[in-house]
């Protein structure tokens, strides 16, 4: 009863307040320079829910023509995060948040029911929170081995192998772990490598992890602890902001601010430039405000409460802060509202054709505030000279088809053949998108 009260209150509330998702232009949206529309607040933000239902056998998301998808991997059990090894190996992280979310508004009640829908829970094997190893010995595309590397880690996200060690983002620390590649079971204890902001409010937990082309450097995502400061000044601290850490003492600084909540960052190859996807903030519009893809800078502030989307103030926040407002570094590309991007990787195979080569694949985990659904798919954005150069192209699709939801994709990898790779947390499963005709390559 409870529930249904929540529901049909909820309803009630958001179609009393909600405009049109398609009153704008998406093409205005996307890109270097979007157009963004007025500001609309609402007392319930519009919201379209469809708790994700799995795949049915024989079902897969779609690839533009050339390419076939499969599914390396089933039943998993929340997969958010993959990470290729130097083997051939792929590490799996399977997730599931602390669960640490401030409740301060009556509304953030009903939010927190409706977004617990939107993520849903379509059974998979085993408990979450714990890193899994995919072996394809074979070198078919299908993983005959998968074992469980690393057990009971608090909400896992991020993972970076270099010189022998394996070092994991909890949502609260940087943990190193003796590893050797081969291995398929790791029972040393780890090693605390340096703390991260965690709870007791962690509202953005997600914590992703790269290293420095030079291997010197980690570099660690922590998002904000809500979505415009409604649990308090206080709860920010450090948070909104990607760390840099010395990864032979583990000492920590904050390399950039504003951001709130990136994820994935990663090197552009063969530069010494990160870029990050950022989930932008809620409740000011269906089409407010894009989330973005965006290069980091050391020093730079992006924004996150005060303004969005560069010097765009952001009226709800208290107090107003036009000095920071005033250094706001606006974003370098924007990817369309509330697509919710997790997932980043750059293409350096050369199985792909070529206009592939050197751009951005993105995982979109897709909207639930919105009355039409955005993202729920793998978008591709081509780079030139090391920057994006054209509009977002759809890759795979297929996670919805408007009405119901079949899977989400987070993390997004390259495998040692050049194949794309998408952890699917909704639908359990690993994808893996390659050519009609690529020549196979088994892990060792």
């Amino acid at each position: 009863m409870i529930k249904q009260t929540l529901a049909t209150t909820a309803l009630a509330l958001a179609l009393a307040a909600c405009g049109s998702a398609n009153a704008v232009n998406p093409d205005d949206l996307v890109g270097p320079n979007p157009k963004l529309p007025p500001i609309q607040q609402y007392l319930l933000p519009p919201m379209k829910i469809a708790p994700p239902q799995g795949w049915k056998d024989g079902q897969t998301p779609k690839a533009p023509p050339g390419f076939t998808v499969q599914a390396m991997a089933t039943n998993l059990k929340n997969p958010r995060f993959l990470y290729p090894l130097p083997n051939g190996d792929i590490i799996v992280v399977e997730s599931q948040g602390p669960g640490l979310e401030g409740i301060n508004r009556p509304k953030d009640l009903l939010m927190g029911y409706f977004f617990g829908r939107a993520h849903g829970d379509v059974p998979g094997e085993g408990p979450s929170n714990r890193l899994v190893l995919l072996r394809d010995a074979n070198g078919d595309g299908i993983a005959e081995g998968k074992s469980v590397l690393i057990d009971h880690v608090a909400s896992p996200f991020g993972v970076v192998y270099a010189d022998g060690n394996l070092y994991v983002a909890s949502h609260e620390s940087v943990l190193r772990y003796p590893f050797t590649p081969g291995q398929t079971h790791i029972t040393a204890q780890p090693v605390l490598l340096t703390d991260l902001p965690g709870g007791p409010i962690d509202h953005h937990w997600t914590k992703s992890l790269t290293i420095s082309p030079d291997g010197q450097r980690l570099y660690a995502t922590v998002g904000s602890n809500s979505n415009i400061v409604e649990n308090g000044i206080e709860a920010e601290h450090n948070r909104a902001a990607v760390w840099e850490i010395d990864r032979a003492t583990g000492r920590a600084r904050v390399f950039a601010t504003g951001l709130r909540n990136p994820n994935s960052p990663t090197f552009y190859p063969g530069t010494n430039t990160f870029w990050v996807v950022v989930n932008e903030r809620d409740e000011i519009g269906q089409n407010l405000v894009p989330d973005y893809m965006t290069s980091v800078k050391d020093g730079a502030f992006y924004g996150w409460p005060y303004s969005y989307y560069g010097q765009n103030v952001d009226p709800r926040v208290r107090p107003q802060r036009p000095d920071l407002v005033a250094r706001a570094t606006p974003p370098d590309y924007a990817l369309g509202p509330h697509v919710a991007a997790l997932g980043l990787t750059f293409y350096t195979g050369a199985s792909f054709p070529a206009q592939y080569r050197g751009g951005a694949f993105i995982g979109e985990h897709g909207s639930w505030n919105r009355t039409e659904f955005n993202g729920y798919k793998v978008a591709f954005v081509p780079f030139t000279g090391g920057k994006p150069s054209g509009k977002p192209q759809d890759f795979l699709t297929g996670f919805t088809d408007g009405e119901k939801v079949y899977g989400r994709p987070v993390g997004v990898a390259q495998d040692r053949t050049g194949a794309l790779l998408v952890a699917d947390d909704a639908g359990n499963t690993v994808w893996r998108v390659a050519p009609a005709a690529q020549p196979r390559v088994a892990s060792r």
